[in-house]
């Protein structure tokens, strides 16, 4: 057991995926982010024309069928049939979690291991994945009741992702879906990590599931003001700028990405490449459900998933900020980071992956977290674009508007959603070789 983890098992991640505007393998997305590329554009297939909401991440164009074609060489004819087979009645954003999974599995090289599937778990994060689907389904069911989606009863359910998901890769053990606001993905991390910890697994499965938001959710975010929706509609490239003074809100987006946790023990057993250790999650909520940031209670739960894992806040050098370009929950995370580390707070290096790839809601903790490990891999943190003027106030270096090559050794993750919800993680760097 190394320095500081307590008496639990410790976590490997063992296996990645991602797929956002910004791409769908590890190597692609990393090389956009790193080139400081912007992921927003105009809405493509969404009807925009009676919301305020204009632009977004928008995947809507994705070739799923290419994907799948792109698998077939290297996952077994067996799994392509049940993918096709799960895929061919289940909505858009179900059907990227199918193909999340299995490229996570592919990475973690467990499609060619033999593993006990009861001692495999399978968590989705997020609520209300398939807005849009069931948006639809609204539309038609006023034209004609008998037109709607016959299997809608089923896939307007979070849980069909989950149950694809576990039908996909045969996985037997605890599977569910967990909603955290904005937060989910960092509280389903934490669901694996007390799966493997507490409950016998020897693998954990998190899929953040893209959200497929309805013109209704997005027309809302915009009339409560918690979204860009006036200033940069026509230059929606700069429409995210976290920690820029033109900030007008955060921007809606398409993504999603699906890590593998593992025993470090099985993992070892196996020679499983290990892209890093994830040494704690923690989960604490401000009581209100309004989004309504709290800077004493960001720092709480910063500061208990330090103390919990007995990492010294001088050996954290890097942070990935949850930072979503909105006014006053950028300048109150600046402030927890303060509170926290003190005179150390002017060493971190912090970025915000949403200037490039906008918020991807419910899966943003698991995309920005896999965005996270590829850059402690690389040695290489991606920019923080469209800072042009940034907040009077802000004195940490947020990688404004430049790739820095920076060794990471311990990165922290904060992720923040409405309802109070307020998570933090550690994840250590394992040298490679």
């Amino acid at each position: 057991m190394s320095e500081g983890h307590g008496p639990f098992k410790r976590i490997a991640i063992t296996g990645m995926s991602v797929n956002t505007p910004l791409g769908d393998s590890l190597e692609g997305f990393l090389d956009n982010l790193l080139q400081g590329r912007s992921a927003i554009t105009r809405w493509k297939t969404l009807d925009s024309s009676g919301i305020y909401s204009k632009v977004g991440g928008d995947l809507s164009e994705y070739d799923i069928e290419a994907k799948v074609s792109s698998l077939r060489e290297r996952i077994s004819e067996e799994l392509i049939r049940r993918v096709r087979r799960l895929m061919r009645y289940s909505p858009w954003s179900t059907k990227l979690s199918i193909l999340l999974a299995v490229d996570a599995f592919l990475d973690a090289g467990l499609l060619t291991f033999p593993v006990d599937p009861e001692r495999v778990s399978a968590i989705v994060a997020g609520q209300n994945i398939n807005s849009m689907h069931s948006y639809r389904n609204w539309q038609q069911f006023q034209e004609g009741p008998n037109h709607i989606d016959a299997l809608y009863a089923l896939n307007f359910l979070d849980s069909d992702h989950a149950g694809c998901v576990a039908e996909a890769l045969d996985v037997q053990g605890p599977v569910y879906t967990v909603g955290g606001a904005c937060a989910s993905g960092n509280v389903a991390l934490r669901g694996a990590m007390d799966e493997v910890r507490l409950h016998g697994m020897d693998i954990a499965l998190v899929v953040g599931a893209v959200f497929d938001a309805s013109p209704i959710e997005l027309h809302s975010l915009a009339m409560m003001g918690a979204i860009s929706a006036a200033g940069f509609k026509d230059e929606p490239a700069k429409a995210s700028r976290p920690f820029d003074i033109a900030r007008e809100g955060f921007v809606p987006s398409h993504g999603g990405a699906a890590m593998v946790l593992e025993d470090w023990d099985h993992a070892g057993g196996r020679g499983a490449r290990i892209h890093g250790e994830l040494l704690g999650v923690e989960v604490s909520s401000a009581a209100s459900r309004l989004p309504k940031p709290s800077e004493e209670h960001e720092a709480r739960v910063i500061g208990r998933v330090l103390r919990n894992t007995g990492i010294e806040p001088r050996k954290i050098d890097f942070v990935s900020a949850h930072a979503t370009s909105t006014r006053l929950g950028d300048m109150t995370e600046i402030r927890a980071l303060h509170r926290v580390f003190g005179d150390h707070a002017k060493s971190l290096k912090i970025n915000a992956p949403k200037s490039m790839l906008g918020h991807t809601c419910w899966s943003s903790a698991v995309v920005e977290t896999v965005a996270a490990v590829l850059q402690m891999a690389a040695g290489r943190l991606h920019p923080s674009i469209n800072i042009d003027h940034i907040e009077p106030g802000i004195d940490m270096d947020v990688c404004a508007n430049r790739t820095v090559e920076h060794q990471v050794h311990y990165l922290l993750k904060n992720s923040f959603g409405m309802g109070g919800i307020n998570t933090a993680s550690i994840i250590r760097r394992i040298p490679q070789g």
